[in-house]
């Protein structure tokens, strides 16, 4: 499995942006970071959030 092809829970995906949990689960729920639910919780494709952080050093609105 290749790097890209991670899945990242919210904690994860928190952590590695530096924000809190609480936003980080409000971006993913409003679709403004792309995820997806496996039972109750969501996940996150690394590659996914790469291409988000991309997105936001080009000034693209969330």
């Amino acid at each position: 499995m290749n790097n890209d092809d991670e899945i990242m829970t919210i904690s994860e995906v928190a952590n590695y942006l530096k924000i809190s949990e609480v936003t980080t689960y409000k971006f993913v729920k409003e679709g403004k970071i792309p995820g997806f639910k496996i039972g109750r919780h969501w996940r996150v494709k690394k590659e996914d959030l790469t291409e988000f952080i991309e997105k936001q050093k080009r000034g693209e609105r969330l």
